[in-house]
């Protein structure tokens, strides 16, 4: 359990809440220093970790709360806290975070997704229907049905719309109701409350209002005490730059998925990938009302790595270096564009352009200022391969625990820009 004094986490429902993922263990002070001078209205979840990346960064759930408790309380956080558990895909994870006092559940039933799904013929999509509708005994209950969405959106529930969504999202439906009916009889037991976040977000397509319909229903019949979904929207997310597609477009779309999540629900539309994506946060937040959250991660390591720039510049390069090495390997799981072609080495770059190059300092991009230089996200990728690395990870350890003022500065401006980017659509 959390240590004795620590400040309490609690699931906080339909609030508008925005996730703070911090890999080092350092981060939280800045983020409470963001919290306190942006405002009001959007409660904050400080430990914020999945089970892949406290893998790769060889950190234990107990050391993220830890670490996350303590740094809001000695920043002088007084108010509520979430705590997410992030990518659960076994009981066995829900085991290891619920032990230590997280409330806030995301499954992740990527691994029972048929990604190839949307691609299928029709000849190919029966043939996989065959074996898929074992798993999806709710195929009969939708078919032929018409929604219309508050907006006046229909969505048709058509044999193919149906069948589809079977074929790619039956066995995930069936294994995010397993997981779900584990965590609340773990923390039912343990008579702690909590929430639970459904993400599908993880497909190279996007998510269609008719399988977003289908998702979420089956879900909430089946008793899944769901606050939050994250759909793969419209456009592209890519890790550590801004959102890339029409605005507008991803606006309507939007309206329609946070309709659904009002009929249904409501639950809140949540935004995965959401590091740096600040084109986009007024239009999630006019389309949800209010209701949403955000989750970040990798972008407080970035910002880690800000500081290593500024007063150690020969480790820097040698962090860079060592990122365009590792690049092409550990990008494996993720979903990004960057090449190390595109990107000139340390050994080419003065001072000052390594920071802009591989950290980017704010641009304009068409809907406002963010991130887009490739830079950011090659060593966004490595992050696990540099904070395991012997001489890396307490090397920048080490620069953070000699500048901690500096670290929370460009945590804290970093972090104003994304909250008020979302409170402008509230």
């Amino acid at each position: 359990m959390p240590q004795e004094n620590a400040h309490p986490c609690i699931a906080l429902g339909l609030t508008p809440s925005f996730g703070f993922g911090d890999r080092i263990g350092l981060a939280t002070p800045g983020h409470v220093a963001a919290m306190l001078k942006s405002g009001d209205g959007i409660a904050p979840i400080f430990p914020q970790q999945s089970i892949r990346e406290m893998t790769r960064t060889n950190r234990t759930a107990q050391q993220v709360m830890d670490d996350a408790l303590r740094g809001a309380r000695e920043a002088g956080w007084t108010g509520p806290i979430g705590a997410d558990a992030d990518h659960l895909k076994t009981p066995a994870d829900v085991d290891i975070t619920a032990a230590v006092g997280f409330t806030f559940f995301t499954i992740d039933p990527s691994g029972d997704v048929d990604q190839r799904a949307d691609d299928y013929n029709e000849s190919q999509l029966r043939e996989k229907f065959v074996s898929a509708h074992a798993a999806a005994p709710w195929y009969e209950g939708y078919l032929g049905k018409s929604i219309t969405l508050p907006g006046g959106t229909r969505i048709e529930l058509t044999e193919e719309a149906c069948m589809r969504a079977a074929v790619k999202y039956g066995a995930a439906i069936a294994r995010t109701l397993q997981m779900a009916d584990y965590i609340a009889g773990v923390q039912t037991a343990a008579g702690r409350d909590f929430e639970i976040e459904l993400s599908v977000d993880e497909t190279d397509q996007p998510t269609t209002l008719a399988e977003h319909y289908i998702i979420a229903d089956q879900c909430l019949k089946g008793g899944v005490k769901l606050v939050s979904l994250a759909p793969r929207f419209i456009g592209e997310l890519e890790k550590g730059v801004d959102y890339k597609g029409d605005v507008d477009a991803l606006e309507a779309s939007l309206n329609d998925h946070a309709a659904i999540a009002e009929l249904l629900g409501p639950y809140k539309l949540s935004l995965h990938s959401g590091s740096d994506k600040l084109s986009m946060y007024p239009a999630l937040a006019r389309a949800t009302k209010g209701r949403f959250h955000v989750k970040t991660a990798g972008t407080s390591y970035l910002e880690a790595l800000r500081v290593v720039a500024r007063h150690d510049e020969p480790l820097f390069r040698r962090l860079v270096d060592f990122a365009r090495e590792r690049y092409d390997i550990d990008k494996a799981t993720y979903h990004v564009s960057a090449t190390v072609a595109a990107v000139p080495p340390s050994t080419e770059l003065r001072a000052i352009e390594l920071e802009e190059r591989y950290l980017e300092l704010w641009s304009e991009v068409p809907h406002g200022i963010g991130f887009t230089e490739p830079g950011r996200q090659i060593l966004h990728c490595t992050f696990g391969s540099t904070l395991t690395h012997p001489e890396f990870g307490p090397a920048i350890r080490s620069v953070l625990e000699s500048y901690p003022a500096t670290y929370a500065d460009v945590l804290t401006d970093h972090f104003c820009r994304h909250l008020d980017a979302l409170r402008a659509g509230m």
